[in-house]
């Protein structure tokens, strides 16, 4: 399912949340503030893209992947980085390629 994803499915969820599943019992909320495209490349694959999400600056998620939920593009599993914090939040980025 990952590598049918496209940056058009996820376009119209900027400034939406996500929730990221830590256990099966706890969640913790990401908004997705971007969708980055890269330059079109030659091949077979899907154009490369990558989401950055803003979380709270007061917990920072390890990078690993996670189930992350929408509630209109339910559960993905996705790596997560943390890519630093700025001031709106600590940024995450989930590349796919």
């Amino acid at each position: 399912m990952l590598d049918q994803l496209t940056k058009e499915q996820f376009m119209p969820y900027v400034g939406t949340p996500f929730h990221v599943r830590l256990n099966p019992q706890e969640t913790f909320e990401l908004t997705l503030a971007e969708v980055l495209g890269y330059p079109d490349h030659e091949g077979p694959r899907r154009e490369p893209f990558s989401l950055i999400f803003r979380g709270a600056h007061s917990f920072v998620l390890p990078q690993r992947i996670y189930q992350i939920e929408h509630k209109e593009m339910g559960p993905i599993e996705v790596f997560l980085v943390p890519i630093g914090p700025d001031k709106s939040g600590m940024g995450y980025e989930a590349v796919f390629n």
